[in-house]
């Protein structure tokens, strides 16, 4: 596998329990602070959940009223933020509207919107309200369409649904589109928003904890569902605004699909350990030269159990890892991108932030797995993401 020329990260924010933007969620990491709470949210009061505030108030840009749900506030509140809009408008102005791509990943789009309008019905086998949008909402394609619309962007539009690898792979996708001179730049990135589907979907599952989750401990029973919306502008090296611009690379990215089971991951990790050697083989570089991995780490057994297991093949028990996931919850489709801003605090500020909630790391595990912060300069770290079906996506991420 030939490596991949690294592309600029020009601009990067991300929206979640653990605060609006860039210097909200590095504060949340150093303080320590979890946004997870008790759920009460659609009628569901089961375990905790990482919900985003002032939903309510976020308006939508001018002209895109049809577009509103929950799913498409959040987007907004995310594009308004951390400059993130008006850098995306500098690209169009360097290449031209039509030369950047809008690639998002989302695993639920606007289902509340749905939820709402069939609890709305005047008769249980009654017509929807008027007010009800399929396409501007539930529809999984509706993200890619209105943040396209919000930038004034005109290059290629799509989303990616690949449950929670969803939002990585929009880098992958967006990366290809700029090595093979489609477009020049893409905005990547995605949103996943709470919903009751989503909340009573993994309750039946069993996989929901009664407390906040608690990923890599012995005891852990469980995830917490939360919700964001991210973006990253990825751009080519070469360009001069770009190199100036970049406060993070996309060194190399793996994805697989390894299809064991509808829900459960494979158990000796097949398929997550092919997309680490595929991030690695894309950079050029041993995994010796990783400084930190940011681990998908969900908090439930099998999950965090297939998890260790692939690590220590790759990496061996030297490099560093951790979740993040107590203090956002797992966001889903949104976790890639909401994790490439945690690769970006780290390399950014030395940190390497500890699993949050964890009593004592799980004995079988052979991992380094951190507890507590640790500060030390990071240069490279590796974002694990894995998903439903068998879907897995590395992340490599360095220091411009």
């Amino acid at each position: 596998m030939n490596p991949m020329r690294p592309l600029a990260i020009s601009a990067l924010t991300a929206v979640s329990a653990m605060g609006r933007g860039g210097a909200a969620t590095l504060a949340a990491l150093v303080g320590r602070r979890s946004g997870l709470a008790p759920c009460d949210f659609a009628g569901v009061r089961e375990g905790f959940v990482g919900a985003v505030g002032g939903l309510a108030e976020q308006p939508l840009p001018a002209g895109l009223g049809r577009f509103d749900c929950r799913n498409h506030r959040l987007a907004a509140m995310a594009l308004a933020t951390d400059g993130f809009a008006a850098a995306v408008a500098g690209a169009a102005a360097r290449y031209g509207a039509g030369r950047v791509a809008v690639v998002l990943g989302t695993s639920t789009s606007g289902i509340l919107a749905a939820e709402q309008a069939y609890r709305a019905r005047e008769t249980p086998g009654g017509a929807l309200p008027g007010w009800f949008d399929y396409a501007a909402s539930q529809d999984i394609g509706a993200l890619a369409v209105f943040v396209r619309a919000a930038l004034g962007l005109a290059g290629p539009g799509y989303v990616v649904s690949t449950a929670c690898t969803s939002s990585a792979r929009s880098f992958v996708d967006g990366a290809r589109l700029i090595a093979a001179g489609v477009v020049d730049a893409a905005v990547v990135g995605g949103a996943d928003s709470l919903c009751a589907t989503t909340l009573r979907g993994f309750a039946a599952l069993e996989l929901v904890s009664p407390g906040p989750c608690r990923p890599l401990d012995a005891a852990r029973c469980g995830l917490s569902i939360g919700e964001a919306a991210g973006f990253a502008l990825l751009e080519r090296r070469d360009g001069r605004a770009a190199a100036a611009a970049a406060e993070l690379l996309l060194l190399g990215h793996g994805a697989s699909s390894d299809g064991h089971h509808m829900s459960a991951p494979h158990p000796a990790g097949a398929g997550a350990i092919a997309a680490m050697r595929g991030a690695l083989a894309r950079a050029g570089l041993a995994p010796a030269a990783v400084d930190y991995v940011n681990l998908h780490g969900t908090g439930t057994r099998a999950n965090d159990a297939a998890e260790d297991g692939a690590v220590f093949a790759v990496f061996g028990a030297q490099t560093a890892c951790s979740s993040t996931k107590g203090w956002s919850g797992h966001t889903l489709g949104a976790s890639g991108v909401l994790e490439a801003l945690v690769a970006a605090l780290a390399i950014r500020a030395g940190l390497m932030p500890g699993c949050l909630g964890v009593e004592r790391v799980d004995p079988a595990f052979r991992c380094r797995v951190l507890t507590e912060n640790v500060r030390a300069p990071v240069r490279r770290v590796m974002s694990n993401a894995f998903g439903f079906g068998g879907s897995n996506c590395a992340l490599l991420f360095g220091a411009p």
